[in-house]
């Protein structure tokens, strides 16, 4: 889906703001910090039947919720802390979501062990086909669906499809060199 659509002049001021800065200043840009790329990723996994509007209105308590993103924190998570996610009226308080949260922090731990970072393991298997990518999620983390993978990838730039060419956030994405630009 891209996002450069004309935002809905119907729509309240401040949730277009919310979109527009989205949008604007994250949507397609490349993330390079492992704890950024996870929270994307905990984001992505919780908007599943939701709209991506309730997640970011709750980013700030996710954020929160989850240690900051600290990918460390979170894979030490007790049961209590899931406990904890799951009593929290500020974010999506699903339990597959949450276990998964907690698990794939797990996973991108062994994968930081073995690569170095989560992002030196996406740069190590770019570039890849939507379809091989939803494979490798499937098999390496929790709750990672088609659309999720698509959604995670394009967001942070392996994947093109965020803007259209005509819009000019385009071009600033061109600017980070996304990891599509060399497939």
């Amino acid at each position: 889906m891209s996002y450069c659509l004309a935002i809905d002049g119907m729509q309240p001021e401040s949730r277009r703001e919310l979109h527009k800065n989205y949008h604007d200043n994250h949507y397609g840009f490349p993330i390079h910090d492992d704890n950024e790329l996870f929270g994307r990723l905990i984001m992505e996994i919780n908007q599943a039947g939701l709209s991506w509007e309730t997640i970011l209105k709750k980013e700030e308590s996710f954020r929160n919720a989850y240690s900051n993103f600290e990918i460390e924190k979170v894979a030490h998570y007790t049961e209590a802390d899931r406990e904890r996610l799951l009593n929290d009226p500020g974010i999506i308080r699903n339990k597959l979501k949450v276990n998964a949260a907690i698990e794939n922090a797990k996973t991108i731990l062994s994968l930081q062990k073995e690569f170095g970072s989560f992002e030196k393991w996406l740069e190590h298997h770019h570039p890849k086909i939507l379809p091989e990518w939803m494979k490798l999620f499937k098999k390496t983390f929790k709750f990672t669906g088609g659309e999720i993978v698509n959604e995670f990838l394009m967001s942070i730039g392996y994947l093109r499809g965020s803007h259209a060419e005509s819009c000019p956030v385009y071009h600033k994405v061109l600017q980070q060199n996304p990891k599509w630009i060399t497939e």
